[in-house]
């Protein structure tokens, strides 16, 4: 497994950037809820110890982990969020209901990244028995829920850098004079 020997909690503070003025969304599915509340404990507390004020993130439970899509969705459409941490415990049975379950969840969260322009990060456990959930969630392997506020973070300071990036562009080409905007026609180069 990924997490043979690893601790999910263990990361450089020194690696993760200055968090204090983002804002981000958690969706907690309720369905294996021991589970699903220490992966959100982990990711609290980590956004937490980066600075995140807790009046800057926001829980939405919902009751399993196929509604995390929808739930993310509504967030991404209506909170300010500079991204979104989906929290679930899938756990396989005797069913193909696993399989089924687990890749709509994972299919789904990808489309909501390549519709949207606000990360949505995948903390969705995936285990064979619930040992390895706990063991994930806390447990001898760490937390995911703190990897997943990492990569929470650093997702949302890229999509800022980019955005940054993008403006100051777009300004040195207004300001030197290469790019006209006319209201209402396509960009045209100066000759």
């Amino acid at each position: 497994m990924a997490t043979k020997n690893k601790n999910l909690s263990e990361y450089d503070k020194n690696t993760v950037p200055n968090a204090k003025n983002f804002r981000f969304g958690i969706v907690v599915a309720e369905w294996n809820e021991n589970i699903t509340e220490g992966l959100f404990n982990g990711a609290f507390k980590t956004l937490l110890e980066n600075e995140v004020p807790a009046g800057q993130i926001i829980r939405w439970n919902v009751p399993g982990s196929f509604e995390l899509i929808y739930g993310a969705k509504k967030m991404l459409q209506t909170q300010n969020v500079d991204a979104v941490i989906v929290i679930g415990c899938v756990i396989q049975g005797q069913t193909k209901h696993f399989d089924f379950v687990c890749e709509g969840v994972t299919q789904g969260i990808k489309d909501l990244n390549v519709q949207t322009d606000i990360p949505v990060i995948f903390c969705v456990l995936t285990d064979n028995t619930m040992q390895q959930s706990i063991d994930r969630s806390g447990g001898i392997h760490g937390n995911k829920g703190t990897e997943a506020a990492i990569a929470a973070i650093k997702m949302a300071y890229i999509r800022q850098q980019s955005s940054l990036s993008h403006q100051i562009d777009n300004q040195h080409l207004l300001s030197s004079g290469a790019v006209q905007l006319d209201e209402g026609t396509p960009l045209e180069l100066k000759e």
